[in-house]
Formats: C-alpha cells, structure tokens, sequence
C-alpha cells in the first residue's frame, strides 16, 4: 500500500498496492513511475457476458412461482415477465448515461457521490457493502448447492448443513479466481453465460415442442389478480429475476472504450435476457399448470421431470452452472464496490490495496467473499430475499434520480 503523510488515501487510490511477498518489484514500479491500477481488459462480448451472467442466475428459476402466485393467471405472468424486462432496461440507460458522464468504478455509490455528496453515498455504501451484495451473493450460491445436491436426495430437501458448507466451497473458490487474475474470472463468466444459455435454451426447445403440439390449455387470463398490492408484488417477484443489469457499471474502469461499449453491452445484453426469461416461461406454461409451478420447489427440476424422463438430471447441472456463474459476477463486480469506497476513505484503508503482480484488489474480493459466508447461516432462501429487496431497490431509484439533477445542475457534463 503507496501512502504517504503528504497525500490522502483517495489521492494514492490508484498507485495503492499490496504484495507481501514481491517488495523488490513493488520498490522497482515505484521507482520507474509505473502506476499500479486497474487497467481496462474487458471488451464488449466480456461486458456482455458480465452482464447477462450477472442476471441470469437463480432468478429465473426461483421468481416464476412469485410471479404466478401473485397474478394468478398465466397471461398476465407473461406480461409482468415483459414489462419487467423494459423496466430494468430504461434502468440499465439511466445507468449508462450515468456511466458515461461519471467514468469511475463503483457505479451508483459514484454517481450519488458525485451528484448528492459524501452522507447520501455513505449510506449507500455501507447498505450495498453489508447488507444487499453480500446477501444477494449467499443467496444465489445457496440455490447453486441445493440444484448440485438435489439429484443425491431426489425425494427430500438436501440437508441445510451440506448446501451451506457447498455454497461457502462454492465463494471460496470464486474468490480466488477472481484474487489471481480478472482474466481469469472473466473466462470464468463468458464460459459459465454461455452454459446458462445452453441450459435455457434446451428448456425453450421443449417448450417450442410442446407449442407445436397445440398444447396452449394454461395461456389464458382466467382467475387474473387486479388488485393494486397483488400487481406490485408480482412486479418484485419479476424484477429480482433480472437484478444485475447495473453490475458493468462497478467495473467501467476495466472495461475497454466504455463510452462505446457500456450502452452496447447493455442494449445487447437486456434485450437478450428479456426474450430468453418470456421464453422460458412460455416454454413451463406448456408443460406445467399454475398450480403445478406453485407447488413446485424447482420449477425448472418439476419441469424435467415431465420431459425429459431419465434425462432429467440434466436440469440441476445446468443450473447448478449457471448460479455458479452468478456468483462469479457478483464477486467481481461488488469487490470493485468496496474497492471505490475505500478510495473515497469511507472504508477500511486496507480494500484500496491492489496485489501488486495480478492487479486486482484482493482485499476487496476476501472482504466480499467472508461477508457473504456470514450470511450462509441462514439457509432460508426467501427470508434472505426479502431481507435484501427494499434496500437494493431504494438505492438504485436514488440513484436514477442522478440523472435528471445532473441533466439541470451540470448540462455541460459530456
């Protein structure tokens, strides 16, 4: 770590470093003026994949027995999946503009920084850093366990002893991945998006199959909840399904020509996701009825096990890689979260370090990833969403409000 009496932690940010083994190379940087940073390697088919990895995880295949509980007809299920998608994607623009006038990591923590000062962003720092990354992190690596066990108890829920000790094996192992090289991690999410994909792709060609079968008895508006609360809750079911359309933004500084690439990787990535989670729900309403899919634990297992007969263990697998991948976008992204705010000296000094060699801040990953194994001891799934909702959609609507104060206080912002 470069800090001196003279300068600021938020001045030596960017020169801060920590390698307790490679001294003699750090004194060396030091001595030819090398900055020690992060330095852009992500393009856009990585930005993509960051994305999509990042929403893509276990959203789809926990949120559709939300959706249709609280809309009660398959239609309008449909609808919500929809609207939702537009939603977060004028979201996802807010955030680009944002993205592209404020180029800094950390991403709304920035923003709200920039725009409503240091006690506003505070606040947003220490709720996202201890409350809603963290958590969201522990739930979807509790739903990668649970699918990877399910075919070891396929007439019982897995012990929750085992699915918390697999999902910490599971963050662990991310995080260091993600503490030996950003190259590495994000090999990990391009491969790990495009089994994701594969995953649901094979369930939309069932689903195509069964469509061309004339098997449409559950599209319909029949017993369709109209009632105000009903409507919004359906909303919150569907809109967690696509969390992390925002997660590019934590790591604008890594990602190469982002003025280009960010709304590109945004618009593709979105509209990507939006199609792919209509069609998967088309494809289960072929198969399964409403009350099938509320009274069902794994919609996308429930869903095999009608198709796919002996093949059906294929559906665990791939979700089981697709949370993983999920995980592997939420540590990268959040650890640049904790990163920014160190640098601003609003948390510990020592998550502005940055590993001298591989250039990423291992710090910030550990902190990440012990935090979220602080949250393992819950294996409720849905006590940990809800705990997680309110705080993550406060933050990200203080933080669209950004863009039109900036559009008034600063029009000649770029």
């Amino acid at each position: 770590m470069d800090v001196s009496k003279n300068g600021s932690v938020k001045d030596k940010c960017n020169k801060s470093a920590y390698d307790p083994v490679e001294v003699n190379e750090e004194e060396k940087n030091k001595e030819n003026g090398d900055e020690i940073k992060l330095e852009a390697k992500m393009s856009l088919l990585n930005g993509v994949t960051v994305i999509v990895g990042s929403i893509i995880g276990s959203g789809i295949f926990v949120s559709p027995t939300g959706v249709i509980m609280h809309t009660g007809s398959v239609n309008m299920a449909l609808i919500v999946w929809t609207a939702s998608g537009i939603f977060s994607m004028v979201g996802a623009y807010c955030y680009a503009e944002l993205g592209c006038m404020i180029k800094r990591s950390g991403a709304d923590y920035a923003y709200i920084m920039e725009t409503f000062g240091s006690f506003a962003a505070f606040i947003r720092l220490w709720v996202e850093c201890m409350i809603v990354r963290p958590c969201s992190q522990a739930i979807v690596a509790l739903t990668f366990s649970i699918y990877v066990l399910k075919p070891f108890f396929p007439d019982c829920a897995p012990p929750a002893d085992a699915a918390r000790l697999l999902a910490a094996v599971c963050i662990c192992t991310l995080a260091f991945v993600n503490c030996w090289d950003v190259k590495w991690a994000t090999r990990v999410q391009d491969v790990f998006t495009y089994a994701k994909l594969l995953a649901l792709f094979v369930i939309i060609c069932a689903g195509a199959y069964q469509l061309i079968y004339g098997h449409t008895e559950h599209f319909t508006f029949e017993n369709t909840r109209t009632e105000a609360t009903s409507i919004a809750l359906s909303f919150y079911s569907g809109l967690f399904a696509y969390n992390g359309w925002n997660y590019l933004n934590f790591i604008i500084e890594e990602l190469k020509d982002p003025v280009r690439n960010l709304p590109k990787a945004i618009a593709i990535s979105c509209t990507l996701v939006t199609i792919v989670y209509v069609l998967t729900n088309v494809a289960f309403y072929t198969t399964l009825s409403p009350k099938d899919v509320l009274s069902s634990e794994a919609v996308a297992v429930t869903f095999a096990n009608h198709l796919f007969g002996i093949m059906a263990w294929i559906i665990p697998v791939f979700v089981a890689l697709s949370t993983f991948g999920a995980v592997n976008g939420i540590l990268l992204t959040s650890s640049r979260l904790f990163y920014a705010g160190a640098c601003e000296g609003q948390m510990p000094e020592i998550l502005t370090m940055i590993q001298v060699s591989r250039l990423t801040p291992a710090p910030a990953v550990i902190c990440m990833a012990i935090l979220s194994m602080l949250y393992l001891t819950s294996s409720n799934i849905n006590a940990l969403i809800n705990y997680v909702g309110f705080a993550t959609w406060l933050s990200i609507g203080v933080s669209v409000l950004c863009v039109p104060w900036l559009r008034y206080t600063h029009p000649d912002l770029p």
